[in-house]
């Protein structure tokens, strides 16, 4: 059958650089569509001869937005390869700045990236549907995301030295002991913050109802699910179990992260640089799933802390099972924020976060390390192998966002087939549908490289073309 292709080129308030292509059969009826990562990094490859202790500095260069995420997973590798189990004070230290790292990404997420379709809405102008008009229309809440970045960041400058790019832990521990004088500035910030969420979760919940096609057609589709499982249940984001579950909440598989590549693997395509991963057992492209916010939210039996767990309970009220509406990933983000506020209380009242010693200390014991965490997307898994020097022979990293990668081409076919449907003979689709197939790409808030683009508007291209090949039109947007 004779296709044409309209392409969306580039994909706007996302971090990183990518393209959508929409092909169209002989009646002009959307065939597929099809998201392509357009930019390429090569983390792994020329990592390969560097010293292991090396690697958490130079992989939280990986990511601008989420550094804390590569360089806990990285160290934890190193401790496996050290064969050493940090100290308790470096353990807490860790999971403090993962809570805080999380807390940030989230509000750039919903505030920042979100919050101009959600509150300004689809089909807002595209001058009027950015970041600039949402500071015009909503002052006070895009202050208090500002905020609550702000507080994250803050929180992981006072662990780390430096807000982005830290490099105070590595393989057996972290390099200091946290002052206990930070935790009185860390306490002032609570109240404000929950206020915050508190404010977000009140407009956001109301406003989906607004949104019911868009939940329903946009990346609304059964799937497997994976996250972190503690041994309690609870919501987990540096150490247990890698679970996986079904549509139907069934435990598929529960395992090690040191295992993982036993039970997941991945598969290149060649029109776009990121990979997309699978579930062995199940091959591809039914082992696909989905990780992040809304699988963490699934999986868990509960949050742990009483004002997460009010609003977990509200969310499983959304579905008989697993709530598989991608568009829910905003909710989930904000429950998340929810519970990284919490947490991070909780955290700066335990004693064991002020202690000492901070590193455990040892030669090189093994040949392999495997370190994963919950970063802001998803679960990530760092894997190192190395040599009797201890420089690194291979390195392999499975990147939140590409597990996401057949769940997102999933969504913005849905979103295609559901509001364009089909784009006449000297016609181009309208404005707000264009950015709804954005839109279903920014539920997973994918993070495509460090690059990130809050503010104001990326250049976006779409064109369309005969089944020659033949340019037939195009439409154009420039940079704010």
């Amino acid at each position: 059958m004779l296709t044409r292709t309209v392409v969306v080129d580039r994909v706007t308030r996302i971090e990183g650089h990518a393209k959508i292509s929409l092909s169209l059969n002989e009646a002009r009826e959307i065939e597929s569509a099809t998201f392509h990562v357009t930019e390429f990094r090569g983390f792994e490859k020329f990592c390969e001869r560097r010293p292991y202790g090396e690697m958490p500095a130079i992989m939280s260069r990986v990511c601008g937005i989420c550094p804390i995420s590569h360089i806990l997973a990285s160290s934890k590798a190193g401790d496996m390869l050290l064969g050493v189990h940090p100290p308790p004070a470096a353990v807490k230290q860790r999971r403090l700045a993962n809570y805080a790292q999380i807390l940030q990404s989230h509000a750039l997420s919903f505030f920042h990236l979100s919050s101009p379709d959600l509150l300004l809405g689809m089909d807002a102008p595209a001058p009027k549907r950015n970041l600039f008009a949402l500071l015009e229309a909503e002052p006070d809440l895009l202050r208090r995301g500002i905020r609550l970045r702000q507080f994250g960041q803050r929180v992981i400058e006072l662990l780390g030295g430096k807000r982005i790019h830290p490099s105070w832990s590595g393989p057996g521990g972290v390099d200091s002991r946290f002052p206990h004088a930070h935790r009185e500035e860390i306490l002032a910030w609570i109240p404000e913050a929950l206020e915050s969420v508190s404010i977000a979760l009140q407009r956001l919940k109301p406003l989906l109802d607004s949104f019911r096609p868009e939940i329903e057609n946009m990346g609304n589709f059964p799937s497997l699910f994976l996250a972190t499982a503690s041994d309690s249940g609870e919501l987990e984001y540096y150490d247990g179990k890698i679970r996986i579950m079904n549509s139907a909440g069934e435990v598929l598989a529960d395992f090690l992260p040191e295992r993982y590549f036993d039970h997941l693997a991945e598969t290149a395509s060649s029109d776009s640089y990121m990979k997309a991963a699978y579930y062995r057992p199940l091959g591809y492209p039914d082992g696909c799933y989905r990780v992040g916010p809304l699988a963490r939210l699934n999986i868990a039996r509960s949050a742990g802390t009483p004002r997460a767990d009010r609003e977990l309970a509200e969310f499983r009220q959304r579905a008989r099972g697993p709530v598989c509406e991608s568009f829910l990933y905003h909710l989930a983000r904000v429950i998340e924020m929810l519970h990284m506020i919490e947490r991070i209380e909780q955290s700066i009242d335990d004693p064991e976060l002020f202690g000492e010693p901070v590193c455990a200390h040892a030669s090189l014991n093994a040949r392999e390390g495997v370190g994963s965490c919950e970063a802001p997307r998803g679960t990530l898994f760092h894997r190192y192998k190395v040599d009797e020097n201890g420089l690194l022979t291979k390195a392999d990293l499975l990147i939140a966002t590409s597990q996401n990668n057949r769940a997102i081409n999933m969504a913005v076919e849905q979103t295609a087939r559901h509001f364009i449907r089909s784009i006449p003979a000297g016609g181009a689709p309208a404005d707000g549908d264009l950015n709804r197939l954005e839109a279903a790409v920014r539920c997973y808030d994918p993070c495509l490289s460090c690059s990130t683009h809050a503010l104001g508007r990326m250049p976006l291209t779409v064109e369309w073309f005969g089944p020659d090949g033949k340019l037939l039109g195009s439409l154009a947007r420039g940079a704010a």
